[in-house]
């Protein structure tokens, strides 16, 4: 279990995590979001003892990770998976990593196995492709077989067959009774993978919840409706807490009332209907409803890529 108990952490007058308290507990896939900048890895530095926090405290297990007498039994970290030496064979790294807690040649084969590696075992590290590299990082993470695990991003990399993988290891190994907080912006993955979701935002926590229970929070009842009679519907769809958005093509995107009521409006009034379909939230549009004022970093689009309106273009808006 990992606890984090009013962690502040400073680099200056930046503060980076902001009095964030949470219990990632074992036996679930915590999945850890946050947009960039957000303090994700200050957090899990923070945990792991390779930063120290200004204020609070973070507990492996009940005390500082940095006090526990076999770190590498005790937490799996994946923080940076390009951390290797890379004239080193990937059999030789984790030999090396595994001589310090006394781990020899038949486990550094067994996770070299889990991991798919181990017909590149003796290939150098630095030879290895990106996803290759992600493998070998979680080799290590699982190497003393910890009862926590800490991973950021593993599937950067990965291809469809890695990603399924890595996604199915997950599961077995919370369902050993593990820890395991899992960072990723691959919203789609995590949200088949996690069961718990710890959200973060300018240092400070958004969201400690289920997964069902921060998607069913989102905003809902956002119906789309295709109608060649668009103009004569909208009128139709009002109410006090009805809002639409209209699009080229007769496309209208209603909240506030559901698709039976505008489906019965359309029929009482002989409104012709092409589509009409519910969306369902998803992790995505949860995510990003609650971060939208906690994001750090934001672009803008260069003029010269921005889309020029010309007549031809001008003409089809006004036909549709």
């Amino acid at each position: 279990m990992i606890e984090l108990r009013e962690v502040t952490k400073r680099y200056g007058d930046k503060v980076a995590v902001d009095h964030i308290s949470a219990t990632i507990r074992p036996g679930v896939v915590t999945g850890f979001l946050g947009p960039n900048g957000a303090g994700k890895s200050t957090t899990m530095r923070v945990v792991v003892g390779l930063d120290r926090a200004t204020s609070g405290a973070a507990l492996v297990n009940g005390r500082p990770y940095v006090t526990a007498p076999a770190p590498l039994a005790e937490v799996g970290a994946l923080l940076d998976a390009k951390s290797v030496d890379k004239g080193r064979t990937a059999r030789n790294h984790l030999l090396a990593l595994g001589a310090t807690v006394g781990i020899g040649p038949r486990r550094v084969d067994e996770v070299l196995g889990v991991v798919g590696l181990s017909d590149v075992a003796g290939k150098p590290a630095g030879t290895f492709s990106l996803g290759m590299g992600q493998r070998l990082g979680l080799a290590a993470a699982l190497l003393a077989d910890p009862a926590v695990l800490i991973l950021d991003e593993p599937v950067n990399g990965l291809d469809l067959d890695g990603i399924q993988w890595i996604r199915a290891l997950l599961a077995d190994l919370a369902a050993e009774g593990r820890t395991i907080l899992l960072s990723s912006h691959l919203m789609s993955e995590m949200e088949l993978v996690a069961e718990h979701l710890l959200v973060i935002g300018l240092g400070r926590i958004l969201a400690d919840t289920s997964m069902d229970a921060f998607i069913a929070g989102a905003s809902s009842g956002v119906v789309v409706v295709t109608s060649p009679d668009a103009a004569a519907l909208a009128p139709l769809l009002v109410g006090p807490d009805v809002s639409l958005t209209a699009s080229p093509g007769g496309r209208l995107e209603v909240r506030g009332m559901t698709a039976d009521v505008i489906g019965d409006l359309a029929a009482q009034h002989r409104v012709r209907l092409h589509e009409l379909a519910e969306v369902t939230p998803s992790l995505e549009t949860a995510y990003l409803e609650l971060t939208r004022g906690s994001v750090e970093y934001t672009g803008a689009v260069p003029s010269h890529l921005r889309p020029t309106r010309t007549a031809d273009a001008d003409a089809a808006r006004r036909a549709a």
